[in-house]
């Protein structure tokens, strides 16, 4: 059976309430990055809900910078930050503009491009690493800060959301990773991944990185 696919004015719109809302969709979506080195498509196995100024975990809890903007602008944008001075991360926005909710894009499977994608990933030992855990993801999909703000409906990334979202009992959550402080956490059960995929990533709490000044070592959050 053929599967039914949304035009993209259509899928906007279910990416128009918040993060948490919007995981079932992204759970099981593809998206697609087309480049001259040949396209690469992610299934989305796992996502991570961040909700602006109500969450404590999230880069827009401190208000609009030049560096999360992206965030507080309309559904279906793709918000790239670069973290720890190595990778970069990216976050499909969700919500009403000035909310600031997205879903962080954390784990997927490769479905098209493994050639490519394993060039890009220096040919990790098992395909299910090609993708598996945020930062793999955007290297494997060949995605950097020059993607911040682009539409994932639009050229050169195409993102196709199922016909139905993800069944509730087809989803796992828990807490997120590497979030610390508030954020982090039981009380924050914003991580969510499709249950028995094995594309997903592990669970790590946050670490508290040390931070040396003149008065002595302080710690950072991460």
């Amino acid at each position: 059976m053929e599967q039914i696919r949304l035009d993209p004015a259509e899928q906007r719109s279910r990416l128009t309430i918040p993060a948490t809302e919007a995981a079932p969709w992204l759970l099981g979506a593809v998206l697609r990055r087309e480049s001259e080195e040949g396209d690469v498509a992610v299934r989305i196995t796992e996502v991570e809900a961040y909700l602006g100024a109500a969450d404590p975990g999230s880069h827009a809890f401190r208000g609009k910078s030049a560096r999360n903007s992206t965030m507080f602008g309309p559904a279906g944008h793709l918000y790239v930050y670069f973290t720890y001075g190595m990778h970069y991360c990216a976050n499909v926005v969700c919500g009403e503009p000035g909310q600031a909710t997205g879903l962080l894009l954390r784990a997927g499977e490769i479905v098209e491009g493994h050639a490519v994608a394993g060039v890009r990933r220096k040919q990790p030992k098992s395909p299910l690493d090609l993708a598996r855990g945020p930062a793999r993801l955007t290297q494997a999909l060949g995605i950097d800060r020059s993607l911040d703000g682009a539409d994932v409906f639009t050229s050169p990334l195409r993102l196709e959301l199922p016909p139905e979202p993800a069944a509730a009992e087809a989803i796992s959550c828990g807490p997120r990773v590497g979030v610390s402080g508030e954020g982090g956490g039981e009380a924050y059960p914003w991580r969510f991944w499709l249950t028995g995929e094995p594309s997903v990533s592990k669970y790590r709490p946050a670490v508290q990185r040390a931070r040396v000044r003149a008065s002595g070592a302080t710690a950072k959050r991460a």
